[in-house]
């Protein structure tokens, strides 16, 4: 039970429903190139559930090796939560995390092996390596803990689309050039798959980003133990509350000419589409005027939670235009 305290299992969830809700969104250009081709099996299956789970694995060393590093001030911060060295070794919490990653990367070089490329590899190398050095050292630095967690949650939708943009009909570019040359729209003139994945990508490192500045709020006594130079720390609450606040802003304006775009193409088949994102513009306005008025340490804590359902609610996005479909 201890044990699973301190990999997250919710997280952990999470990731995975992520990875799955992009396998969604890729069924119907699976089943056209299975036709023309062929070629899609149980070992297709087989290698996504083996790249689920070495992601999963990675980011469950993770959460041990963080905590590893911040019982000092865990603490102060949570003290009721603190397992490492109250309930599970500090040796033994190492050696798991080392285990875990060694696993994760031996899966990493059998799916790079099978389907000849070094991404896998790589990223795999890159994820653990960061999550490494982001819980010894940049956690604790002005904003660039911030950055380098908020883009490795954008790595998992990246993860899951090499796979399967590998795995599918390959992008056309003679299609997009014409396309071009008929001043068509924008917006059909990109390639679905590709957009797809890098606006999960964007969406989930913005968000996780707020996120992870409002956990900095939420920690900041514990963090001046350990001499952290984190945003609220060096620029003070009330201006890492602004930051926070403009940034989700920014991100909630920025895909309005895409939506507005979107529509003229679309229009009831797109509102159809879009219905449950209503819940994350209510919610994204709601954690907004929170983070404007939040003073307490369990209000930051409530926004923090609110920016993870909006999290899991995008991410399911693709689970519901498969049964709308």
């Amino acid at each position: 039970m201890h044990f699973l305290r301190l990999i997250r299992p919710v997280n952990l969830l999470v990731i995975a429903l992520t990875m799955y809700s992009v396998r969604l969104f890729f069924v119907p250009y699976m089943e056209s190139f299975e036709q023309t081709h062929g070629t899609f099996s149980l070992w297709e299956s087989i290698d996504y559930f083996l790249l689920v789970f070495s992601t999963i694995i990675i980011a469950a060393g993770g959460n041990i090796i963080n905590d590893y590093f911040d019982v000092k001030a865990d603490k102060v911060n949570k003290p009721h939560k603190v397992i490492i060295g109250k309930y599970i070794k500090p040796r033994w919490a190492i050696v798991t995390h080392w285990l875990l990653n060694f696993f994760a990367f031996a899966i990493a070089c059998y799916l790079s092996f099978k389907h000849d490329t070094f991404w896998y590899v790589f990223i795999h190398l890159f994820s653990i390596n960061a999550l490494w050095f982001y819980s010894m050292y940049f956690k604790r630095k002005f904003f660039i803990g911030n950055l380098l967690i908020a883009a490795l949650t954008g790595l998992v939708p990246i993860l899951s689309g090499i796979y399967f943009l590998d795995i599918t009909e390959p992008y056309q570019s003679s299609a997009f050039n014409q396309l071009m040359e008929n001043n068509e729209s924008w917006i059909t003139a990109l390639n679905l798959k590709i957009f797809f994945v890098v606006f999960f990508a964007l969406f989930a490192t913005a968000l996780n980003l707020v996120r992870e500045m409002v956990k900095d709020i939420e920690d900041v006594e514990g963090d001046k133990l350990l001499h952290a130079k984190t945003l609220p720390i060096v620029l003070g609450i009330s201006k890492t509350k602004w930051i926070a606040s403009t940034l989700l802003l920014t991100f909630f304006l920025l895909p309005i000419p895409f939506i507005f775009e979107a529509y003229e193409l679309y229009q009831l088949e797109f509102i159809y589409a879009f219905a449950p994102a209503i819940l994350i513009v209510l919610l994204w306005i709601l954690s907004l005027f929170l983070l404007l008025g939040a003073k307490e340490r369990m209000q930051f804590k409530r926004i923090g939670l609110l920016l993870k359902i909006i999290m899991v609610i995008g991410c399911c996005m693709p689970i519901y235009w498969y049964f709308l479909a």
